[in-house]
């Protein structure tokens, strides 16, 4: 076990049917058994059977002898609140968010309460479970896609796997961008895997230090087009990890307006898009 204060990690093996998996992780840790349902219901817990890892989600369920229960506490994130992201299209199979700000496409070891999937279970009628199709930076804004059965979720991430997704996105970057060709493509490789991206200028703003682009991308590849642009001297307004550190505390200014793609439920073609007034960046600082 490691502890450090707030952030604690524990690993434990029942050896009894009859071991409250609580109880033990009480007796290891010091945690209140509040916190531990706490942690619990926010993602914080896993089951190991064999091969198979998933999070623990309640105190009631029955464990077996050599089980291994693992808790991932850390109190900073655990505190975290989620932003609310806005449903744009309920599907049955799958829905369609604008994910604020801050909330997660995916969670961690350390839990998944401020995720996108987990906002749909708590918050969809009715209630379905809710799994990753594609990811948007924590950092980044916009459309997202969740599918409610596995079969969806692995028929939409075939699209994104094999390009069948047209991928719009809106980025206020620093710098002067039309003494670039328009359209620029960049086709730079990243972490070993081939990445192409499609900037468009839309806009300049009146003192030439900020420009407006229409982003395309035909690749996924992590903070593609944060590190696409940064590499060509112009990162996204906002950007913490690949900026220069002038605009802290200001969001990233990348947005995600249009998913398009031939549905695998309906078989039509379908077009997601976020209104004008969603993609709203201030040009003139």
């Amino acid at each position: 076990m490691s502890n450090s204060e707030d952030r604690i990690e524990a690993h434990l093996t029942i050896t009894s049917a009859d071991d409250s998996p609580l109880d033990l992780l009480q007796q290891a840790t010091g945690l209140s058994k509040q916190r531990l349902k706490t942690a619990m219901t926010k993602g914080a817990l896993w089951v190991s059977r064999g091969r198979n890892t998933q999070r623990l989600r309640r105190a009631t369920r029955a464990l077996r002898e050599g089980d291994d229960v693992h808790l991932y506490y850390d109190a900073k994130i655990l505190a975290e609140e989620p932003p609310e992201p806005i449903l744009i299209a309920d599907l049955g199979a799958y829905s369609v968010w604008n994910k604020p700000f801050g909330l997660r496409s995916q969670g961690s070891k350390w839990g998944d309460h401020c995720t996108v999937t987990r906002w749909a279970e708590g918050h969809l009628e009715p209630q379905r479970p809710a799994f990753t199709v594609h990811r948007l930076d924590r950092a980044a804004n916009g459309l997202i896609l969740i599918a409610h059965a596995k079969t969806t979720a692995a028929a939409l991430s075939a699209l994104f796997r094999d390009r069948q997704v047209k991928k719009c996105y809106q980025a206020l970057v620093s710098g002067d961008f039309s003494a670039q060709p328009n359209p620029t493509r960049i086709e730079q490789a990243l972490d070993g895997k081939d990445a192409v991206s499609e900037f468009s200028l839309q806009q300049l703003s009146a003192d030439g230090q900020r420009s407006l682009l229409d982003v395309r991308i035909e690749t996924g590849r992590k903070h593609q087009i944060r590190r696409h642009l940064a590499a060509i001297g112009h990162p996204i307004i906002g950007d913490r990890l690949y900026g220069s550190g002038e605009d802290d505390g200001v969001d990233l200014q990348l947005t995600a307006y249009l998913l398009a793609f031939h549905c695998p439920v309906s078989d039509k073609p379908v077009e997601y898009r976020l209104a004008t007034e969603a993609v709203s960046f201030q040009l003139d600082a």
